[in-house]
């Protein structure tokens, strides 16, 4: 349940911020623990007590790769989203340098994909930062046109983390495949929401994390496809077939693969949109022409609104509902008071940018949720009228 009992206060409370971070699916949790109580060898090594430990990270992998609809040997057990996005931009960046050193990304991306291309322009490469239209959407021709001779990688995320707006991977993949350049694909925010298949993406890299699809915060995993060559960035012993040395995090990685199980099997997209486009209604509904959808009205997650309030910040609007966990934009920039740069991109007006808040819904939200927190929002922010 999304709603708790506040200790003390009789309040209740709600989970509105899935995009930062989902509970962890209790199914994931209860496979997980034997691998934290019981089976504690570790996979390198060839006796007893390792043997359910591989076939546990195998079953894994095998499950991930069900849910990107690829081989197990394309999947690189990683850290995180942040770890696969610096995994992938870089491994490609050096792998290819005696091909070129020029990136094309967009100005929505997430920070785990801007840092690295900025550290590699600062050893030499060059990186072209593509504009989004007023929906956060990256055009095709526009990829097409930033591409050179010298472009070795495109890297374009499939839907964005503060707007929910989904990106053309599939035309941009025509693009990069005919002029034979690597297109990684940061997946973290639609992975587990929307499908994310590797045949249909087209991508060569798709980044994925634990903790956006109900599994623990410190996983994640790249799609490496077949044949793409990455020079790995943690050196060490030939774990992850050479690709990513470190002793396999086996607790984490299986709870990875349960998530990914499940959410190959859940289809509850319909009804996440249902709830959210009903809260979308509700706050329309209350506050007319003083609020505005940011983000592409359609080609969006079916969980995430962004929205702003005219005339108040996002920040006090949190504050005047303590009951809602919700984000002012992108988690990782909470607390920093400038505009967002996906809103910026956008060409958001400030004053409007200043208003946003992010809510984004999941796997227990209800349609209580929605309907009390909504009328939460109307109460508070009406008596400050």
């Amino acid at each position: 349940m999304t709603a708790v009992v506040q200790n003390g206060t009789g309040q209740n409370r709600y989970y509105f911020d899935y995009n930062a971070s989902t509970p962890i699916d209790q199914e994931v949790l209860d496979e997980m623990l034997p691998y934290l109580q019981n089976h504690y060898g570790n996979p390198s090594s060839s006796h007893w007590a390792t043997h359910t430990i591989k076939d546990a990270v195998d079953l894994a992998r095998s499950r991930v790769a069900g849910l990107l609809g690829c081989k197990p040997q394309e999947i690189v057990f990683t850290s995180g989203g942040s770890e696969s996005n610096n995994f992938a931009i870089k491994g490609a960046y050096f792998a290819n340098r005696h091909r070129g050193n020029h990136i094309v990304t967009t100005k929505i991306e997430h920070p785990s994909v801007l840092s690295p291309c900025a550290f590699l322009e600062s050893i030499g490469a060059r990186v072209t930062y593509v504009d989004v239209d007023q929906y956060g959407r990256v055009h095709q021709d526009d990829i097409a046109a930033a591409i050179a001779a010298d472009t070795i990688l495109v890297s374009v995320m499939h839907a964005n983390n503060e707007t929910g707006t989904i990106q053309p991977l599939h035309e941009i993949a025509k693009i990069t495949r005919s002029r034979g350049i690597l297109l990684h694909s940061d997946a973290a925010q639609s992975a587990g929401k929307i499908a994310v298949k590797a045949d249909a993406l087209q991508a060569d890299l798709i980044t994925i994390a634990g903790h956006k699809m109900y599994a623990p915060k410190g996983i994640g995993a790249l799609f490496v496809k077949e044949g793409t060559e990455l020079t790995p960035h943690i050196h060490g012993a030939n774990h992850e077939s050479g690709r990513r040395a470190g002793t396999e995090n086996v607790p984490y990685i299986v709870g990875l693969g349960k998530a990914a199980e499940l959410a190959a099997a859940l289809h509850d997209q319909i009804r996440i949109k249902e709830l959210n486009d009903l809260l979308w209604r509700k706050l329309s509904d209350t506050f007319h022409d003083q609020i505005v959808l940011n983000g592409h009205p359609e080609e969006r997650l079916p969980n995430t609104l962004n929205v702003s309030f005219i005339g108040k910040t996002g920040q006090e609007l949190l504050d005047w509902v303590p009951e809602i966990a919700a984000t002012t934009g992108s988690a990782c920039h909470t607390g920093d008071e400038d505009i967002s740069p996906v809103l910026k991109a956008m060409n958001v007006s400030p004053d409007i940018a200043a208003g946003t808040v992010r809510f984004s819904i999941g796997r227990y939200t209800t349609i209580d949720d929605i309907e009390h927190a909504s009328a939460l929002i109307k109460e508070r922010l009406l008596e400050r009228e």
